[in-house]
């Protein structure tokens, strides 16, 4: 379980879908009796003593279950969603690095990750300095059409049986991708908070399920 702070007030929480009902049992053991809620892509745990925590579902919607919640209620509900085994795209884009994956639940079945080097900005003046400019836009330019290249060659093929896709690395890079038209369906099927990882490594890819599994949990304890 991971946490950082929300902006807004409270903290992020992430849990992986099989601790989910522990987390729970937990929450309502330190604030009180819970009311579970489900709105709309959010499950919403008020306790007794003010406390809040907003689940917010991965790979929305919610599927509606029989009855007010579900036989086990709302977290349970979101639990079993959150576990279920998807077939999953990832795509990790960095200025210089990239990583394209296909993922059966967590096993990584299909891969590729590369690298192109780009030079950092140069402190010099005048001429030199533009001259630099220009061929670190090259650079850029040409890192970005290899990761274009491996996203559509490894991505593309699966588009008709993916779930999802989910995208990380650095927004302007992924961003710059968008206007590839090869991959026009991989971004249709965009789902999920953006991950914010280091240098797309295959080690780092295959953590990728770690995140995108994890229901996002957004506590507001009392006072906050």
């Amino acid at each position: 379980m991971t946490s950082r702070p929300a902006a807004g007030g409270g903290r992020w929480v992430s849990v992986a879908p099989e601790r989910l009902a522990g987390w729970a049992q937990g929450f309502a053991g330190r604030h009180g009796p819970v009311v579970a809620v489900t709105e709309g892509d959010v499950v919403r745990l008020r306790a007794e003593d003010g406390a809040l925590a907003e689940c917010h579902v991965p790979f929305p919607p919610l599927p509606v279950q029989d009855g007010p919640a579900g036989e086990g209620g709302p977290v349970a509900d979101l639990a079993a969603h959150a576990a279920r085994e998807r077939r999953v795209g990832v795509l990790l884009v960095r200025l210089g690095g990239y990583a394209a994956g296909v993922f059966e639940g967590e096993r990584l079945v299909a891969s590729k990750v590369g690298s192109r080097q780009v030079h950092g900005r140069s402190a010099a003046g005048g001429w030199s300095q533009q001259r630099f400019a220009r061929r670190r836009r090259k650079q850029a330019d040409e890192a970005l059409g290899a990761a274009a290249d491996v996203a559509a060659r490894v991505l593309g093929p699966h588009v008709p049986d993916l779930d999802a896709v989910v995208l990380g690395g650095d927004r302007r890079a992924a961003d710059a991708l968008r206007e590839d038209r090869r991959l026009a369906a991989v971004f249709a099927l965009a789902s999920g908070p953006f991950l914010d990882v280091p240098d797309p490594r295959l080690a780092v890819l295959k953590e990728t399920p770690q995140r995108f599994r994890a229901v996002r949990i957004r506590v507001v304890d009392p006072g906050d």
